[in-house]
């Protein structure tokens, strides 16, 4: 990449999330990532623009990416540019003009090197596929969390507070279960409801993704007009014979097989099982019967993308609820001895020091400031894990294309060469803990009034009259 030759009109608007917004290369296989920052942050450009080379250079040191130094009037040029495509949501925050730093990134939604006919180009599914096991904490305090997930306990919340329309039906803990006809109803799920845990892309292009104000059926028939090419080729045409419904049968059997491959091997027999964590495998909100819920114990191919992610977020052992106190304990040692905050590693840098404090912290507190920052670090990777998501790219084979590499689905005998990469891997901050206790309190009280009031009708108004009420629970 020639920095002293960018131009703002080679590059498009691809995305953006809480923290950073994403424009793609409109030729290369590249995408560039800035960061966001409210806009009244921005009244001070050297604070914002220190802020954001550090920020950059801890994202650098925990995922191995590069950052580049770009030019501040391309990036203002650019930042005027992508503005129009925004969603409306996303603009209570603007892009970083003032640093001119941003992460060089490949676009992992196209296959680079891949060879590919007019009529199917390459496509990619993003999920964000969130926590994937109940707390197993003693330090819960609220029996629901042990019951209900948290994904499925947000959505109220969520819905209340106007952030969606509608309620999704997808569990996460039926994703991660392992058992291929739970995955096929959450991935289903997912797509009749996709918010922003599902985007599909073709060529680089979003085809299908979060459309609250459009109706869902039309969009699935509209993807599986996509999709046709690839699952009913007929001499490179669209068969058009197929529904709706096959064609996206087809789609959510290639999604399940490929979160299921080893990483070491695209096989999908003799796989290696993991067990789910601890108690119980299944989230008592999800719309499965419990008869499928009983069959087998739920488990993950080892290798798996998904097993590597829920071992990653099951670095959460203590669930916020112990881990606040630990957090408080650092707190109040920093407030003694502030430059101990660089030793500890508190605000990075994000690297094989840091991984140390993770692996060696004692199994046991043992009072020491350095067993609490280890579970403080451990929690911080494993919201990481919480808010990753997955990019899994498919280019069809042609039928004399060796088979390493690539799947087969059946019924159609449709094969496609693959990739899965894991992205979003900022660490979270460590000021965001507080924040995260007092959520996790509002969305377990909040979904235990909203249950309660659709099981005694008659408390509804007092639970709509008072929205910020707290309920105590005392020992009987």
């Amino acid at each position: 990449m020639e920095v002293d030759k960018m131009d703002e009109n080679e590059w498009k608007y691809h995305g953006e999330g809480n923290k950073s917004l994403v424009v793609s290369h409109v030729q290369h296989s590249q995408v560039l990532r800035f960061l966001k920052y409210p806009a009244e942050e921005t009244e001070n450009p050297n604070q914002t623009s220190e802020e954001a080379f550090h920020h950059i250079l801890n994202i650098v040191d925990f995922s191995k990416n590069e950052a580049v130094k770009l030019p501040l009037d391309f990036v203002r040029q650019l930042s005027l540019k992508v503005q129009q495509e925004r969603p409306e949501s996303r603009c209570d925050k603007v892009m970083d003009t003032f640093s001119g730093y941003a992460l060089c990134l490949p676009n992992l939604t196209q296959l680079p090197d891949c060879h590919f006919s007019e009529h199917r180009p390459p496509l990619c599914i993003e999920i964000k596929p969130k926590c994937g096991f109940l707390p197993f904490s003693r330090h819960v305090t609220k029996e629901v969390k042990r019951k209900v997930c948290r994904f499925c306990m947000h959505q109220h919340l969520k819905l209340a507070n106007g952030k969606w329309k509608r309620m999704s039906k997808y569990c996460p803990l039926d994703l991660f279960s392992g058992n291929k006809q739970r995955m096929y109803l959450a991935i289903k799920h997912l797509l009749e409801e996709a918010q922003n845990n599902l985007k599909i892309f073709k060529n680089g292009e979003p085809i299908y993704s979060c459309k609250d104000d459009k109706d869902c059926l039309q969009d699935l028939n509209e993807l599986a007009q996509h999709l046709k090419p690839y699952f009913f080729p007929a001499n490179g045409l669209i068969n058009g014979h197929q529904s709706t419904k096959v064609v996206i049968n087809e789609l959510i059997q290639v999604i399940t097989t490929v979160l299921l491959s080893s990483s070491d091997s695209c096989r999908t027999g003799d796989l290696r099982k993991v067990l789910s964590p601890e108690g119980r495998g299944h989230c008592e909100a999800s719309l499965l019967h419990r008869d499928v819920l009983r069959k087998g114990i739920p488990c993950l191919p080892k290798d798996c993308v998904l097993s590597k992610i829920l071992h990653a977020q099951m670095q959460d052992s203590l669930d916020i609820e112990g881990l606040y106190p630990l957090y408080k304990r650092v707190e109040q040692y920093l407030e003694e001895f502030p430059k101990e905050r660089s030793r500890l590693q508190i605000d990075g840098p994000y690297n094989e020091s840091f991984l140390e404090k993770l692996r060696n912290c004692p199994s046991e507190d043992d009072g020491t400031v350095e067993y609490a920052v280890g579970k403080v670090h451990q929690y911080r990777v494993a919201m990481t894990a919480k808010d990753c998501s997955i990019m899994i790219a498919l280019a069809p084979c042609a039928d004399d294309e060796p088979l390493e590499n690539s799947v087969e689905i059946q019924p159609s005998k449709s094969r496609f060469m693959y990739s899965v990469s894991i992205l979003d891997l900022d660490p979270k901050p460590y000021e965001n803990i507080p924040h995260q206790y007092k959520l996790d309190t509002k969305i377990v009280n909040y979904y235990l009034r909203s249950t309660q009031a659709k099981q005694d009708p008659a408390s509804a108004g007092l639970f709509r009259d008072s929205e910020d009420c707290t309920l105590l629970f005392h020992p009987v």
